[in-house]
């Protein structure tokens, strides 16, 4: 399976744990991914999980990491992401 389809589930991961930690009214958005595929993943791998922690988290920016991992916590890829996090304006609606 092409790379892009785990480098997508990381970013998604990885942007959800930040988000997770985000107050109403602010946002983020990828700033980098920088992934590492450690296995090769086929249909014979079975189920994979994307799972997402954040590392830091500052006013402006934060630092998270994801992990795509099997059924027996196998590692497959890991990735770090830098976001921008920026207040979403009032909807005039």
């Amino acid at each position: 399976m092409h790379g892009g389809i785990f480098a997508t589930l990381l970013d998604s991961a990885a942007g959800c744990a930040v988000q997770s930690t985000l107050p109403q009214g602010v946002a983020y958005t990828s700033l980098d991914l920088t992934v590492k595929f450690l296995r090769r993943i086929t249909l014979d791998t079975g189920t994979v999980r994307a799972i997402g922690t954040v590392v830091s988290k500052g006013r402006q920016t934060a630092l998270a990491q994801a992990q795509l991992v099997d059924g027996s916590d196998r590692l497959f890829a890991h990735a770090t992401s830098s976001c921008m996090l920026f207040p979403v304006p009032p909807s005039q609606g």
